[in-house]
């Protein structure tokens, strides 16, 4: 029964599609992967130019299609083949949502990415909110070619402590611990903080970045909120993005 109650505080899930691939003028090809217990995901492999796999580890509400949009100008913009796939009880995919089933999940896109011919040293791996904690774990497990962390938070912890302080601490099993782990990932690393996040405090990723060991990066858009900083950000969101993963650091 806890665990349930937890639940509800943590995942927000949407069934039904709003959009696909094909409706964003996006070549996609469709993915069925297998990850932990059986469970059966459903996905994308937007197709870029072949360079670049971007996995998208989207955040804790709707599913994939609500993230097309991001994604066209992710493709258009810099190249990037997006890897974009449902976790465990979102979308299309089977099973219930938590912690280490959405780790495992992210090994089998992980898996699914290597198999298409993307070798760890050309994989980025992006999470949004939610998304940074899969991102981050996968980071620990894999070689990757960087990592990109946007409006990140400290922990489940600290996000119940912000948001609902009267809630009894033993009710908090699900730790997704960022504050515990970044300074594990040796991956370079930009972060990403919204300067008006309504939901996650901005302090969260400026605490982030300073437990981040080297090579790092803070990139605060002064103007976003937590679900609208490729907005907010315009020209120079996807610059500072370009430039991070060219290599050649803060100018």
């Amino acid at each position: 029964m806890l665990n349930g109650l937890e639940a509800r505080f943590i995942y927000f899930p949407q069934r039904e599609y709003a959009a696909s691939p094909e409706d964003f003028g996006l070549r996609a090809d469709t993915l069925s992967l297998e990850s932990s217990g059986g469970v059966r995901l459903r996905g994308w492999w937007i197709h870029g130019d072949g360079r670049t796999a971007l996995l998208f580890f989207h955040g804790n509400g709707g599913n994939i299609s609500h993230r097309l949009e991001r994604a066209k100008l992710l493709v258009e913009s810099l190249g990037l083949d997006i890897f974009l796939v449902d976790y465990r009880g979102y979308g299309a995919s089977g099973g219930k949502p938590d912690e280490n089933g959405l780790y495992a999940d992210a090994e089998a896109v992980f898996r699914a990415a290597t198999e298409r011919g993307f070798r760890p040293d050309r994989i980025v791996l992006f999470g949004e909110s939610l998304g940074c904690a899969v991102a981050i774990e996968t980071a620990l497990r894999h070689p990757c070619r960087a990592v990109i962390l946007e409006t990140p938070f400290l922990s489940i912890a600290a996000m119940a402590k912000a948001i609902y302080p009267f809630l009894p601490r033993f009710v908090i099993r699900t730790r997704f611990d960022n504050e515990a782990k970044i300074a594990r990932v040796t991956a370079p690393k930009l972060i990403v903080a919204a300067g008006r996040d309504d939901v996650v405090p901005p302090g969260h990723a400026r605490r982030l970045f300073e437990l981040a060991s080297e090579p790092r990066e803070l990139y605060e858009i002064s103007g976003a909120t937590h679900n609208d900083t490729y907005v907010a950000g315009g020209r120079a969101y996807l610059e500072v993005w370009r430039r991070f993963l060219s290599g050649k650091g803060e100018s």
